[in-house]
């Protein structure tokens, strides 16, 4: 697949943008100061540079070009491992938002007024957990009571859907933050994503709140899985590019025996066979982005997943070589690749393991039974 222009263009500039404003010195020094997300480059993000709006329709406030667009500037943001809410918010918020004809909110996120996430009952899983909240409803409105152990960006999301069981199905409600419900910080592999256990206990919700008509539909679900994924193999993609680039930059300087061990043959078979992962895995993300909205739900299904498995392998191939190359520093504060290793690893575990989608694929492909 080839760029167009306008694609080239996305990615050239939001390129030079993340260099300028999402380095892994100022990573460090937001993590050194305790602080788990960057409010000022998600404002930029959000506001002037419109990332939110680029896969949203336009006639929901979005720019409405599609999930290629979106791919590019989710594969920067996870070669920058920038800590900002982007993938919750337009990955997975935004396309079930919009799997539900939304008319209030999604305006809202394409405009960058407000960052949001879902809490899934299970972020490991492949179908994101059964539900485990309870709602319900009165003459004032609906009260939910439950614990979501681990909701990604909870802690600096401005809005909260919530899957909830009420009256023998699923319904989906919306929660603001600050509305009585208690969000407990997680210690997390991957400090760059911030995660937190969360608790409702009789949370007051009026009427509006409920966003689902007579419980929410399973493909609106499956949907905004399948783009989640593929916000999150794109990240990965992007990740491991990074962390190939600055190992590279490493080995030609590093020097033993009187030459740079990036002369060494062994060396550059390991790096070129990187280069070969990359382009295979950056050659299927695209493919399975461009196919997004037209494929049936199966083959979209079973394309994401075999991309999800391979983008895992690679980022966490990527930070293993990186770490083998770089030597016993790279596991030390001041160097890059341990940030990449942690981001590989937990990104991993979100929403299936290789196992669980390669064996969805081969449900899919030769039947259960086989």
């Amino acid at each position: 697949m080839t760029l167009t222009t306008d694609q080239r263009m996305i990615r050239d500039e939001a390129a030079r943008f993340l260099s300028e404003r999402a380095s892994r010195d100022h990573l460090r020094s937001l993590i050194d100061s305790g602080t788990r997300s960057d409010a000022a480059l998600w404002r930029t993000i959000a506001q002037e540079l419109g990332w939110c709006a680029l896969a949203i329709p336009e006639d929901s406030g979005g720019l409405g070009l599609g999930m290629v667009e979106l791919s590019i500037v989710m594969e920067l943001t996870g070669g920058a491992l920038a800590p900002v809410p982007l993938w919750s918010t337009v990955c997975l918020a935004a396309p079930l938002l919009g799997a539900l004809d939304d008319e209030t909110i999604l305006p809202r996120i394409a405009a960058g007024e407000v960052a949001a996430t879902v809490a899934l009952p299970d972020p490991g899983a492949v179908d994101g957990g059964a539900p485990q909240v309870v709602a319900e409803s009165g003459p004032d409105g609906y009260r939910l009571t439950g614990t979501i152990p681990c909701v990604i960006d909870a802690e600096v999301a401005d809005l909260i859907l919530i899957p909830a069981r009420i009256d023998g199905q699923i319904g989906l409600f919306l929660l603001p933050a600050d509305r009585g419900q208690v969000v407990e910080p997680l210690g997390v592999m991957d400090a760059t994503r911030p995660m937190a256990r969360l608790v409702l206990e009789s949370v007051s919700l009026p009427p509006e709140a409920r966003l689902d008509r007579g419980g929410l539909p399973p493909d609106a679900l499956a949907l905004a899985l399948d783009q989640a994924r593929l916000g999150l193999a794109a990240e990965q993609i992007g990740a491991a590019a990074a962390v190939m680039d600055l190992t590279l930059a490493y080995i030609a300087e590093r020097v033993q025996f009187g030459r740079t061990i990036a002369s060494f043959q062994a060396i550059k078979h390991r790096c070129a066979l990187l280069q070969v992962q990359l382009a295979e895995a950056r050659s299927l993300a695209w493919g399975a982005a461009t196919g997004f909205a037209s494929l049936p739900a199966r083959e979209r299904g079973m394309e994401i997943a075999a991309l999800k498995v391979l983008a895992d392998d690679l980022a966490q191939q990527a930070a293993r070589e990186a770490i083998q190359m770089h030597g016993g520093v790279a596991m030390t504060w001041e160097y890059d690749p341990h940030f990449y290793f942690k981001r590989a690893q937990a990104t991993s575990a979100l929403l299936g393991h290789a196992d669980q989608h390669l064996d969805r694929i081969a449900d899919g492909l030769l039947g259960k039974e086989a």
